[in-house]
């Protein structure tokens, strides 16, 4: 079973093509979904959190206060490290264990995607068959994101800067999707799902070394 990543910044159309994936029947693992999951249900994370920001970090209900947690991360980088210090291994640990339960599914299907906005950055890529990375201009990215989410254009514009640039995830991309409305996105993931049910009927596998760009 091919492990296959999916990644791309803010608003270039990532979570679209992972529903497309999923249309197909290929199970997807929404990485980001998951963190904020764990943030709220993980004991260790909990705990990891509440050292880091105190107890503003928690609501009195017990859900996280994003507001106040991501006004400290974007302005303080130790602290967004020591943040992603707790919440990565819990991720990966929930990861692997989903992984477990599909490869002991009756139906085994042929490959599963990890989707993460930051999955080179957190160097889970490393460990997956292949990677995919969605790609749109940051004009319209930052569109998307203020109808999406009601936010200010400067402050998405910011968010933006603090990523990776495109130039720097297709580097180390295998595929690349383009969602910038000129082209079909369909088309483009049904033709990289043939390309990969054929690398999976092959019985190919690959592992990705910490060098970019380099597949042994």
């Amino acid at each position: 079973m091919l492990k296959i990543g999916l990644t791309g910044g803010i608003g270039s159309g990532k979570t679209t093509v992972a529903r497309i994936f999923e249309t197909l029947d290929i199970p997807v693992y929404n990485s980001d979904l998951r963190a904020r999951s764990l943030q709220q249900s993980d004991r260790q994370v909990i705990e990891g959190i509440r050292r880091i920001f105190g107890p503003q970090a928690y609501m009195i209900d017990g859900k996280l206060n994003t507001s106040f947690i991501s006004s400290i991360v974007f302005t303080e980088s130790e602290k967004l490290r020591e943040l992603n210090a707790v919440v990565h291994p819990a991720v990966k640990r929930d990861f692997e264990t989903w992984i477990e339960r599909w490869q002991k599914d009756e139906t085994v299907p042929p490959y599963v995607i990890q989707e993460a906005a930051i999955l080179i950055e957190s160097g889970f890529y490393k460990n997956l068959d292949k990677l995919i990375v969605v790609t749109a201009p940051e004009r319209m990215r930052i569109e998307r994101v203020a109808r999406r989410d009601g936010l200010p254009r400067e402050n998405i514009r910011k968010r933006i800067e603090a990523q990776l640039s495109d130039a720097e995830r297709i580097a180390l991309a295998d595929y690349t999707i383009v969602a910038d409305e000129s082209r079909l996105v369909v088309p483009q993931v049904l033709g990289l799902h043939e390309k990969l049910l054929a690398l999976a009927e092959n019985g190919f596998g690959i592992y990705r070394s910490g060098a970019p760009g380099i597949l042994v």
